[in-house]
């Protein structure tokens, strides 16, 4: 790799930007990519592909615009293109809302959640859904830069947030409340 590199190895101040601007995303990065992946060998290769790609875009990257929204945008383009390769089209139900707008009674979600029933919860929803929430609720992307980053209009992003969310509280109202008071009372 290091050969490859020499012969379009960027010079010493662009490095010197590059590693001062976006190295620090790397950790957040990962961890996106293992919840897409959920495979850590493939999730490290991605961030790495992520990674070699944006050192080759650099000169497109606009000083003081949101480096880590840029490198999510990249980020997500490496999985699309890896899935799409892989010949791994998801295959999305339908999810219009229909079920869900015909239950009657919402019942409250439980207070005291911890965060492995909220990722499980995250987990069983529909992956377009979770990506959404991940960047908007953990990453606090803007729905502008969501859009950007998924390739997907802004009215997609509102509409599967909100979904997704609903979504969410229904699969974390289904968290045992004997579960809840056992946890309570040790």
């Amino acid at each position: 790799m290091t050969a490859h590199l020499s012969a379009t190895a960027p010079d010493v101040r662009t490095w010197a930007t590059f590693e001062a601007i976006a190295l620090p995303h790397v950790d957040r990065l990962f961890r996106l990519a293992m919840w897409s992946v959920r495979s850590r060998p493939d999730a490290e290769d991605i961030v790495q592909e992520t990674m070699t790609e944006a050192l080759k875009s650099f000169h497109r990257f606009q000083p003081g615009t949101n480096c880590r929204a840029w490198l999510v945008t990249i980020l997500q383009h490496v999985i699309s293109n890896r899935r799409r390769a892989e010949q791994r089209l998801p295959i999305v139900c339908d999810w219009d809302g229909r079920l869900m707008e015909a239950i009657p009674f919402v019942p409250p979600v439980p207070e005291h959640i911890t965060n492995d029933e909220i990722l499980d919860a995250l987990r069983n929803i529909p992956e377009p859904y979770q990506h959404v929430i991940l960047l908007s609720d953990v990453e606090e992307l803007t729905y502008k830069e969501i859009a950007e980053a998924l390739t997907i209009p802004i009215g997609t992003v509102m509409s599967r947030l909100h979904r997704g969310r609903a979504l969410l509280r229904s699969q974390l109202r289904s968290v045992s409340p004997a579960v809840v008071q056992e946890r309570r009372e040790s």
